[in-house]
């Protein structure tokens, strides 16, 4: 993975890699942080839909929606970068992570109540087409869906 990053360092000068704990972009920074001890194909695909973050300059989303449309995004230009570097990203791969994101969209979206599939009416409050209730969810994408019901009929983080 290290020539990877020379590599694309050199390609995308105004980007910065830096070690790190994780694989992420950082918009503010225009860094593309890293894990350090990752290796092998998985940790090259993760690094690419950094990259591909970075390109396609996601900052920020207004709904969970748009969260897993910008994640789709990124892999789909994860995929051309790879294919310049004659890197192969494995379908099943990209499906695995984006079902994290669905997953996470699913269980914040199920109404606590009746577990209808609700409407996400601004970017931390949910509500339910078939009950009426409305919950507020974390702002963290990273954040378990926790939620309970505050006693005006409503759910908080």
């Amino acid at each position: 993975m290290n020539q990877l990053i020379i590599t694309l360092s050199k390609q995308f000068p105004d980007l910065s890699f830096v070690p790190g704990t994780t694989f992420t972009w950082s918009p503010k920074q225009r860094q593309i942080i890293y894990r350090e001890s990752a290796s092998g194909d998985a940790a090259a695909w993760s690094l690419l839909h950094e990259v591909g973050h970075a390109l396609l300059k996601h900052e920020d989303f207004d709904s969970d929606f748009d969260l897993l449309i910008m994640e789709m995004e990124a892999w789909e230009r994860a995929k051309a970068l790879a294919a310049a570097h004659n890197i192969v990203i494995d379908a099943d791969h990209i499906e695995d992570c984006l079902d994290t994101y669905r997953d996470w969209l699913y269980q914040r979206s199920t109404c606590p109540t009746c577990t209808s599939s609700s409407l996400q009416t601004d970017k931390r409050t949910y509500e339910c087409f078939n009950c009426g209730m409305e919950w507020q969810v974390s702002s963290s994408r990273h954040c378990r869906p926790y939620r309970r019901r505050s006693k005006l009929n409503k759910v908080i983080p």
